[in-house]
């Protein structure tokens, strides 16, 4: 923040901007690493977007000063309440990576079983439901476009 009380600066306005771009990336891994590092980085990301929020100042203890004065407490009280959550969220992914690398010997998360049978019918050109529209599968734009599947199939353990 400003001393002035003006505004959040440049600096920290980018700041924000790569932590939670970064973040988002990060999250998009299929390793939960990554996946765990993204959460951290959104998360802190998103703290220091909420302090930004508020307004500088003194201490908000009445009496203390005017209240015109006063910072405003409620984002520092947000951010605490988002500490904590990310805290527990962040312990509860590493568990599950940890068990994930115990089991495996990786932590990459795996393709799930009905995933890999909507890839199927995508490659045969089926419809997965009900086509209530009548214009049938390949006049449908709702239905999943088959061609990244395959190559997915093909890079994959399965054939």
């Amino acid at each position: 923040m400003t001393r002035s009380g003006a505004g959040p600066t440049l600096v920290l306005v980018l700041a924000v901007a790569v932590l939670v771009g970064c973040g988002v990336i990060l999250l998009l891994e299929r390793s939960l690493t990554r996946i765990l590092l993204g959460v951290v980085m959104l998360g802190n990301g998103v703290n220091l977007l909420i302090l930004l929020g508020g307004r500088s100042g003194g201490a908000p203890i009445v009496g203390t000063g005017p209240v015109e004065q006063m910072s405003d407490p409620l984002p520092q009280a947000m951010v605490l309440t988002s500490i904590v959550i990310t805290f527990g969220f962040t312990a509860f992914l590493l568990a599950v990576a940890y068990r994930s690398w115990y089991l495996s010997g990786d932590d990459e998360v795996p393709d799930d079983l009905e995933d890999r049978q909507i890839i199927r019918q995508a490659g045969r050109n089926e419809v997965g439901a009900a086509d209530r529209g009548g214009e049938g599968p390949n006049g449908d734009p709702e239905q999943v476009d088959p061609e990244p599947a395959r190559r997915r199939l093909r890079r994959g353990d399965e054939s």
